[in-house]
């Protein structure tokens, strides 16, 4: 019997994959427990349509990506700090604190796990930082640390 699987099931396939099982296995356990629908002309139907849908979304937020990746690196985040004799900080500079700054001042939201700063920021100037922004684009922007 061909069912559509509605939730991923172990061993048989993961959701929206068209699989061929044995009726019995079909009926006493995909269907009663709603892991599965058979997969009628219809059900077919639909799945192709959220299956064209899933793909618009995801084509969506991969070109949304692009353009915040654009704009990112244009961009320069100024942080004031404390600083200590010899432009030392007082603690460092966190992929928290970034993301905080990039919020306040050009109003972009970007999670802090995110982020990925080469070494901690300690001192003054300028440090690249890398946002994973979606699986296939990476955004490079430039933080300016200053004293307070």
């Amino acid at each position: 019997m061909k069912v559509i699987l509605l939730q991923d099931v172990k061993k048989i396939g993961s959701k929206g994959d068209v699989i061929e099982v044995a009726e019995g296995y079909a009926r006493n356990y995909l269907l009663p427990r709603k892991l599965a629908v058979e997969a009628t002309q219809g059900h077919m139907k639909d799945l192709s349509q959220k299956k064209a849908s899933e793909a618009r979304k995801k084509e969506k937020r991969l070109e949304e990506a692009k353009k915040l990746a654009e704009k990112l690196a244009k961009l320069t985040v100024k942080i004031p700090t404390k600083v200590g004799e010899a432009g030392r900080l007082f603690g460092s500079i966190t992929t928290k604190d970034i993301a905080d700054a990039l919020k306040a001042q050009h109003k972009i939201d970007i999670d802090k796990k995110k982020m990925d700063l080469e070494s901690p920021i300690k001192s003054l100037g300028v440090f690249p930082v890398t946002a994973k922004l979606h699986p296939q684009v990476q955004a490079k922007f430039d933080v300016h640390v200053v004293e307070e």
